[in-house]
Parts: C-alpha cells; sequence; structure tokens
C-alpha cells in the first residue's frame, strides 16, 4: 500500500485530472483545457521535485504551452469551421 502513495498522491491526482481532460474535451467542453493545465503543473512539480527527472518537466511544460494554445483559440471563430459539415 505504501507504494502507491510513494509520490503522496501527487501522481494519482495528475493522472486523475488528465483523464478528466480527456472526457471532457471528447464532450467537445472547453474546461479539459483547464483540466490538462493543472496537470501539466502536477507533472512539472513531480518531476523537478520528487523524480528529479527533467525530462517529465520539459515535456509536460510543452504540454503546458499546447492546452494554454487550445483554451485561447477555443473562442475564436474559425471560418472553415462553419463551412465543413462533419
Amino acid at each position: 500500500m505504501e507504494i502507491l502513495f510513494k509520490y503522496y498522491g501527487l501522481d494519482w491526482l495528475s493522472i486523475l485530472l488528465s483523464i478528466i481532460a480527456v472526457i471532457k474535451l471528447g464532450n467537445r467542453v472547453k474546461w479539459g483545457f483547464i483540466a490538462f493545465l493543472a496537470a501539466n503543473i502536477l507533472w512539472i512539480l513531480i518531476g523537478v521535485t520528487l523524480l528529479k527527472s527533467y525530462a517529465i518537466a520539459v515535456g509536460n511544460s510543452v504540454f503546458l504551452i499546447t492546452n494554454l494554445r487550445g483554451y485561447f483559440k477555443w473562442s475564436i471563430p474559425n471560418e472553415t469551421s462553419e463551412k465543413t459539415v462533419l
């Protein structure tokens, strides 16, 4: 049981936020990006402080930037989206 909370449950919280984000974005809910941003911040903290893995921190920093971009671009109307029928 101790191994499950080796990282104080922060890893589990990050995974849970990522799963919620995927579900929200799959249902076309903009707040999925916010859940991803929170998960990215937690993964960066876990990577730097607990795991000493800068690859995790750098990778999630890139994901954080792409999620910020997605959040802000969500509200911008797209001319081609009105013409395209899914």
